[in-house]
């Protein structure tokens, strides 16, 4: 008997979860109708699993735990422990629609960073999904792909993006964020690298402390109003 072609064609409906921190500026909640920027911060690896404290350890949650005026909405979810941000872009996007929707967002000032394990994430969710951003600031990370990179970031040419890395970087390569950076600007990107040349892995902590860096993302905003829902 010969054999013949067929299509299987069914849409297959996700259940997806997610534990989060969230973190709420005092004021918020003052004025009712008042619209807050937001930041998604995305772990590294070592933070992966069922504990949020876990979470606390770096980055933006750690910051937010000592500072009651920090001028976002912060997002933090946890990773599960046999999976890694780069594989769960649907979860994460499915996650920032849920708390636009949820809480006082502005969503034209919706703003992403991750570090090492995160930064691939951030690198790949914003790759997935460029209109849910603002702005992206991807730390010591960078993107897995077997295709020509700048198809794969075409998408964030006009996405302003800020990166950082560390030089002396042994565990995330230097040449992650400079290959990303050298696409993006090829494509005309509105993108900057930032390379600290005493700094291995850790770039994240001097970057998060960094004021310039929160003043940066609050002057960016999407030109035009482009619903996350």
């Amino acid at each position: 008997m010969s054999q013949t072609e067929h299509l299987f064609e069914k849409e297959i409906v996700k259940k997806v979860s997610l534990r989060y921190l969230l973190y709420l500026p005092k004021d918020y909640g003052k004025k009712p109708n008042a619209k807050w920027p937001m930041i998604l911060f995305l772990h590294g690896m070592g933070e992966r699993g069922n504990n949020l404290e876990l979470v606390k350890k770096h980055g933006i949650p750690k910051i937010v735990e000592k500072k009651d005026d920090f001028p976002f909405v912060v997002v933090s979810p946890q990773c599960p422990i046999n999976s890694m941000w780069n594989m769960m872009v649907d979860e994460l996007h499915a996650l920032v629609v849920d708390a636009v929707q949820r809480f006082n967002i502005d969503e034209n000032r919706v703003y992403l960073t991750g570090l090492s394990m995160g930064g691939y994430g951030a690198w790949h969710l914003a790759a997935a999904y460029p209109d849910l951003f603002a702005a992206v600031v991807p730390i010591c990370g960078g993107m897995i792909h077997d295709k020509d990179i700048s198809e794969q970031i075409k998408g964030l040419k006009d996405m302003p993006i800020w990166i950082f890395h560390g030089a002396k970087d042994e565990t995330v390569p230097v040449e992650n964020s400079k290959e990303l950076y050298d696409a993006l600007k090829k494509l005309g990107g509105n993108v900057k690298l930032t390379i600290y040349p005493d700094l291995g892995h850790d770039s994240w902590t001097v970057t998060y402390d960094n004021p310039a860096l929160y003043k940066w993302l609050l002057k960016q905003k999407k030109q035009t109003k482009r619903s996350t829902r």
